[in-house]
Parts: structure tokens; C-alpha cells; sequence
């Protein structure tokens, strides 16, 4: 039997070779991811033209994935600077990169992604669109942000952030209920916004989202269906914008299915952690149980320079409660581009939101990585502790910066180190701790 797509494939009961790489990452069998993608539970992205591609599976009860957003600017364009960050991603083990480049040859970047990067490629045509065709959003027409899918597509992209629930109707409900602080925040929603007001035309993805399908059916780019409403802000979380988007959302889930589309779907934004668990049902139930992208949550609006760690805090809760699918969030997040080093802290904190998660969702094996760091500091083998960690080389580097005159113990205990005085009265050894 044939397929296009490895939903196709799934429904047929066909196991492809990326479901049984996909399923030895997540420690089950084949039949059992395959179960997942013929259900939209779990989506396998991988561009039949990403050759390079190590194929990773998404969804709610699998591994919880992180995603790494880069790309240059117009105030910061130097390409080389954007291919160390990309090799500093794929080192430190992100899942996904997302190419959000807005100026340059960004066609030439994706192509170079696609040859070279182990990592799901994402990226999001309607920024492109205005770098590529070079000329104001209006005169964009409806065939040229159709086209600029397409050429994504071609190039190897894996998943694209495609702005199909942003519709006339949609539109026409924001701007009577203008309650928000920080009105739309997301840079393809504000534009396709712009667009449909200053052309009174309906939303081409939208439109002609059956087109749409199609080019992802022949490419078996995963829809990454996205959240033009999400929250900016804690005080816009859960409104009426937000929540009548995610009904859209699902209502195009279904029409991706019907033809073997693989689908997920974005998700907040900024959110008070008391609104998190009940917004991971939400989605859950509004979009039929689709793998749920979200970037955070970020849980407070006050730590520029810190949204690293205020979104690892609503990113570890999505997780534990369903989310599949984590968007880092780095420390110059509202403040510009990251540099590598952002990208570096930005990997590390989704990281830890994502195991924490995984731990909570008890995904098998998730707490081995926990005991092994446990044992190793029962037995104060600190050289395991190192290759343990998270971060191998800001652990070494923390402890080796205060190093105790005491054998085998830190500055913060030294003779009075608990582990140690365990290990010697169970053993039946003096204790000879003192100040």
C-alpha cells in the first residue's frame, strides 16, 4: 500500500520507518504511536523534502518537545551568528527549530536547514511574504500568500504556523469587544488583520484552507494551525477572542483530518497559572485532543530579562496537564533578538519545563533520568552529578568555582555533609563531623 502522509499511513496500518525511530525515542512500540497518528493524537512532522530530518513524535502523552525560535532581522541580519545558534540548538537537543527570519535571503537559510538540520524545521509563511515578494502588505494578493505556503513546503519545512482561524468574522468580534490591553500581539495574526482591513478581503488560508491542505498533503508539512488571538498579556487570558479562535481552530482540525493532514494547534501566550490546567482542557476538548504548541505560558508581565523563567514556570504546568509542545521563551524576550547565550538559557529553562512535566504525566522512563541524578548524589560521585545534569558545564563550573578543603563534600556542608554522615552510620562507621 501507498500513502502520502504519515497519517495516511497510520490510518492503512502501514508503521513507517519515521513511527519506529519516532517510537524507540519515546520507549513503546510502533503499533502504539501509529494508534496515536491515525487518531490526531500525535503528529510525526517530516517533510518528505527534510532528508537530513530525525523524526520526532508530538503529542500529550508522549515526551513533551521543546521548539527553538531564531532567524534574523532587519536590525540584526548576520546569518552566520543565526547558523551558531541552530548548532548550539540541535547540541543541546531541541526538538524543533522555527525559522522566523524577517529579512535577507531567507529562502537560502531554509534550504540550508533543511540539508543540514537532525531538528523539525517550522516556519511562518506570512512573515516571509513580505521579505520575499518586497512590496507593501496590500498589495500582497490572495494567490501570493498561497504561494509563499507552498514554496516552505518545497524548501523542507516540517510544520508551518499558518493563520487560518484569523478570519472577517473573527475580526469583525475583536473589534467590537475591544477589552483587551494588548489587542493582537501575534506578528502573523496582527498582519493578517491588517491586510483583511485595509483589503476587505476575506483570509485567503482561510478561504481556500482546502488548497491549503493540499500542498500539506503533497509535502507532509504538519499544520501548525496558529493562535492569531492568544493572549499578550495576563489581563487579555481566556477572553472571548482567544476562545472563539480555538473554536475555529478545532472546526479546521476536523476538514485537515478528513484528508490525512496532520495537525497542531498553538496555543497562549501569557496566562496566570491559576488559568493554565483549565485552558489545557479547553483545547483539549475544543480541538479533539490535537498536540497543544504553546509558548510558555508566560505566568507574569513584569520580568523583562527573565521570561525564560517565568515562562519555564506556565510552560512545566502546560505540560503536566496535557500540553505537548513547548516554545522556548528566552531572556530578552519584549527586549530583542537573542543572542546565542539567550538561546543557550532559553533551551535550558523549556528543558526543565518540559521533564517536569513529563514527570507529573509519568512518561515512561522520564524518572530514571531523576534517580540517576538521586543515586549519584547518595553516593557524592560528582563527576556523575556533571554528566547528569541538565546544564554539565554550568554545574561544574558553580561547584569548582568554591571548592572545599574538605574531601568529598561542597562549601555549603563540608564535615557536616548529610550524605555522607548517612553513608557512614549505615555502615557502621564513625562520625567524626564537627564545626
Amino acid at each position: 500500500m501507498t500513502y502520502k502522509t504519515q497519517m495516511e499511513a497510520a490510518r492503512k496500518g502501514i508503521i513507517t520507518p519515521e513511527m519506529k525511530i519516532a517510537a524507540a525515542d519515546e520507549h513503546i512500540t510502533p503499533e502504539a504511536l501509529m494508534a496515536q497518528v491515525a487518531a490526531g493524537l500525535a503528529a510525526i512532522p517530516k517533510n518528505k523534502n527534510h532528508q537530513a530530518g530525525h523524526p520526532k513524535a508530538i503529542g500529550r502523552y508522549l515526551s513533551t518537545k521543546i521548539n527553538v525560535n531564531l532567524g534574523a532581522s532587519k536590525d540584526c541580519h548576520n546569518m552566520d551568528a543565526e547558523v551558531a545558534k541552530v548548532q548550539e540548538s540541535e547540541k543541546m537537543g531541541a526538538d524543533a527549530i522555527m525559522d522566523l527570519s524577517t529579512f535577507g535571503d531567507t529562502r537560502a537559510f531554509r534550504q540550508k536547514l533543511s540539508r543540514e538540520c537532525k531538528a523539525a524545521l517550522g516556519s511562518v509563511p506570512i512573515y516571509d511574504a513580505l521579505v520575499y515578494y518586497d512590496k507593501d502588505l496590500a498589495k500582497i494578493t490572495s494567490d501570493e500568500w498561497m504561494a509563499i505556503a507552498r514554496i516552505h513546503a518545497e524548501d523542507g519545512m516540517d510544520f508551518m504556523t499558518i493563520h487560518c482561524g484569523m478570519n472577517r468574522a473573527t475580526a469583525e468580534r475583536f473589534k467590537r469587544n475591544r477589552n483587551r490591553i494588548t489587542n493582537i500581539v501575534s506578528r502573523g495574526g496582527s498582519l493578517m488583520f491588517a491586510w483583511m482591513e485595509m483589503t476587505g478581503q476575506e483570509n485567503p488560508f482561510y478561504e481556500r484552507y482546502d488548497e491549503l491542505l493540499e500542498i500539506c498533503r503533497e509535502y507532509d508539512v504538519t499544520l501548525s494551525l496558529g493562535d492569531a488571538c492568544r493572549p499578550g498579556c495576563t489581563h487579555d487570558a481566556s477572553d472571548v477572542a482567544q476562545v472563539e479562535e480555538m473554536i475555529t481552530l478545532g472546526e479546521l482540525t476536523k476538514r485537515a483530518w478528513a484528508k490525512d493532514v496532520q495537525v497542531i494547534i498553538e496555543g497562549p501566550g501569557h496566562m496566570p497559572i491559576d488559568q493554565i490546567a483549565a485552558n489545557m482542557k479547553l483545547q483539549e476538548t475544543l480541538c479533539h485532543g490535537a498536540p497543544y504548541y504553546v509558548l510558555g505560558p508566560i505566568v507574569t508581565d513584569i520580568a523583562p530579562g527573565y521570561d525564560h523563567i517565568t515562562s519555564a514556570i506556565g510552560g512545566a504546568i502546560a505540560a503536566a496537564n496535557g500540553a505537548a509542545f513547548l516554545c522556548y521563551v528566552t531572556p530578552a524576550e519584549h527586549l530583542r533578538l537573542p543572542n546565542q547565550q539567550d538561546v543557550h538559557d532559553g533551551i535550558i529553562a523549556a528543558k526543565i519545563a518540559a521533564h517536569s512535566g513529563d514527570l507529573a504525566k509519568k512518561i515512561p522512563k522520564a524518572a530514571d533520568w531523576d534517580n540517576e541524578m538521586s543515586r549519584a548524589r547518595q553516593e557524592v560521585d560528582w563527576e556523575k552529578m556533571f554528566s547528569l545534569a541538565i546544564d554539565p558545564e554550568k554545574a561544574r563550573k558553580i561547584h569548582n568555582e568554591a571548592p572545599s578543603t574538605i574531601k568529598n563534600t561542597c562549601t555549603m556542608c563540608g564535615n557536616m555533609c548529610a550524605m555522607n554522615t548517612m553513608n557512614k552510620i549505615l555502615k557502621g562507621e564513625e562520625v567524626t563531623a564537627r564545626a
